[in-house]
């Protein structure tokens, strides 16, 4: 146990010295359960490590610890006892009994400084997805289970956990290009809720396939909706082409044309 004191000159000032522990070693002791800890408020670096602890009681660390050491013991869960710490980066919980995925990362989504991540030896880490899980859902963390977190990886997650949002990107200006559903394909129900929005949007009749926006008639292909793509367009005026109040006299007729150039991207 590593003891951080900062004394001031006066015995009356001097504050307790539980209040500059920033440090503290309680491996091998054959702990079952975790003191309280929440009077060290100076705390930041704690080894629980090869005891016997199976429960972690709520809130029992304050919320400045750094680094937090866990493995091997006989823990069930960490629901509600580590969601607080804010400033965490290290934990290690390898060599444990934690069987649900899912609340397990749940617990430390708020922990965004969290860097370096322990989960080996635990049942959860079983499930053939357990790793893009991981990734996906603490995007913070940099290595996992003694492994680094490669790009590569993290893209892998992203289509695994999040098609739908892929799928959205892909459809956008400077994106993937959308892949336009083969012939034959059965139209699914958000095909018909687009084609009925630019049903709406244009005044489009269903009995003669025509849209009504004065004298402009446009036909609508219905089982295409994926080809209408976005369209931005933009301009760049060149102005070192105009000229200015000095260069211009002032008996001249009118402003010299400028050279406009206009970009459009479908």
């Amino acid at each position: 146990m590593e003891v951080s004191r900062r004394e001031s000159g006066s015995p009356m000032c001097r504050p307790s010295k539980d209040l500059h522990i920033s440090e503290l070693y309680l491996a091998k002791r054959g702990l079952s359960a975790i003191p309280d800890l929440s009077k060290f408020k100076q705390l930041r670096y704690v080894w629980l490590n090869n005891n016997k602890i199976k429960n972690l009681n709520g809130s029992v660390f304050n919320c400045c610890i750094a680094e937090l050491y866990l493995q091997n013991n006989e823990i069930t869960t960490i629901s509600g006892a580590l969601r607080h710490l804010t400033c965490l980066r290290v934990l290690l919980l390898h060599n444990n009994q934690l069987k649900n995925l899912e609340e397990t990362v749940a617990e430390l989504r708020h922990t965004h400084c969290l860097q370096t991540v322990n989960f080996f030896l635990n049942p959860f880490t079983q499930d053939p997805e357990y790793r893009e899980y991981v990734i996906h859902h603490l995007p913070s963390v940099q290595i996992l289970d003694r492994k680094e977190v490669r790009q590569e990886e993290r893209r892998h997650a992203f289509r695994l956990f999040c098609s739908e949002r892929l799928r959205v990107l892909d459809t956008l200006a400077f994106g993937r290009r959308a892949v336009t559903p083969p012939v034959g394909r059965k139209i699914t129900q958000d095909m018909v809720k687009l084609r009925g929005y630019l049903q709406r949007s244009c005044g489009f009749h269903a009995s003669t396939g025509q849209s009504c926006l004065g004298q402009h008639r446009t036909m609508f292909p219905l089982n295409c909706p994926s080809e209408y793509k976005s369209v931005l367009q933009f301009s760049i005026m060149d102005w070192c082409s105009m000229r200015t109040t000095q260069q211009s006299p002032l008996e001249e007729e009118g402003p010299t044309a400028l050279n406009i150039l206009t970009v459009k991207f479908r």
